[in-house]
Order: structure tokens, then C-alpha cells, then sequence
């Protein structure tokens, strides 16, 4: 039998997570999103969205994850010399944590970043030799000892 964890006896209180992620880009690619030349758009507000989307629609894509009410979803991407990266902080008052929302937001993010740029990674062949996104981890997971109720 597969189920959700059953959750109904506890009592909602804060629950927050922080998780990372970076995508190796080359040189030239980071130049073109820090001067805004990608064809595509503004790379950094469309990472910035597609983390808080994807965030929010987390227990439509990972089955067993029970639908929560988000209170904050904040995003920074940080842009170095051969990789970006994407760090999520994901707030909820709740019954179960949030790492699985900030991990689908790290995630959504590095991927919207690939598919804008993925123009300038390829080689002659069409593949992507050096382009790789790694390091996806949850920093960190708490919970306020405040209880909440309703």
C-alpha cells in the first residue's frame, strides 16, 4: 500500500527550509545573462519565478507530499565566474516541513536557467560538454517551537 504520512494529529507551527543548487555554465554564457544579451528574456527574473511556481505547485509533482498553505518563498541567485546559483527559503505555517518545496524550487530554477541558455552551451555536435547542474541540498530545516492555533 502506498500513502501519504498521516499529519492529522499534529499541530501546525513554523516551518522553514533553505535549499541550494548551482548550474556550471561557460564563461560566455554568464557574460551574456549578466549584459542581458539572452535571446530568451531576463534569466534571473524567470528563475526568480519559476522557483515561487514551482514551489507552490510542489504536491502536484511530488506524489506523496501533502498540499500546505506557503506563507513566503524568497529567492537569491548569485552569479559567479562559471556557475549561478539558486538558494530557496520556503515559510509555512504547517504540519510537515518545507524541504521538498524549496528542493522543487532550487530545481525549477536551475532548470528554467538551462533551457534559456541552453543555445549558447552546445558544442558543434548539439550536446552539452560542461553544462551540469549539481549540489542540489537542503542548508537547512526548522521549526518554531510557537504552536499555532487555529
Amino acid at each position: 500500500m502506498v500513502k501519504m504520512v498521516d499529519i492529522s494529529e499534529k499541530e501546525p507551527v513554523l516551518r522553514i527550509a533553505r535549499a541550494r543548487g548551482r548550474i556550471k555554465l561557460r564563461e560566455s554564457t554568464i557574460k551574456r545573462i549578466v549584459e542581458g544579451r539572452v535571446e530568451k528574456g531576463d534569466v534571473i527574473t524567470v528563475a526568480k519565478l519559476a522557483a515561487i511556481q514551482a514551489v507552490k505547485k510542489t504536491p502536484e509533482i511530488i506524489q506523496l507530499c501533502h498540499p500546505i498553505p506557503i506563507e513566503n518563498v524568497g529567492v537569491e541567485v548569485r552569479i559567479e565566474k562559471d556557475y549561478v546559483e539558486v538558494e530557496v527559503e520556503v515559510k509555512a505555517i504547517a504540519k510537515t516541513g518545507v524541504e521538498m518545496e524549496a528542493l522543487s524550487g532550487v530545481s525549477a530554477a536551475l532548470l528554467n536557467i538551462w533551457d534559456m541558455v541552453k543555445k549558447y552551451e552546445k558544442d558543434e555536435t548539439g550536446q552539452y560538454p560542461s553544462t551540469a547542474i549539481s549540489d542540489i541540498s537542503v542548508l537547512e530545516k526548522r521549526k518554531d517551537v510557537q504552536t499555532f492555533s487555529k
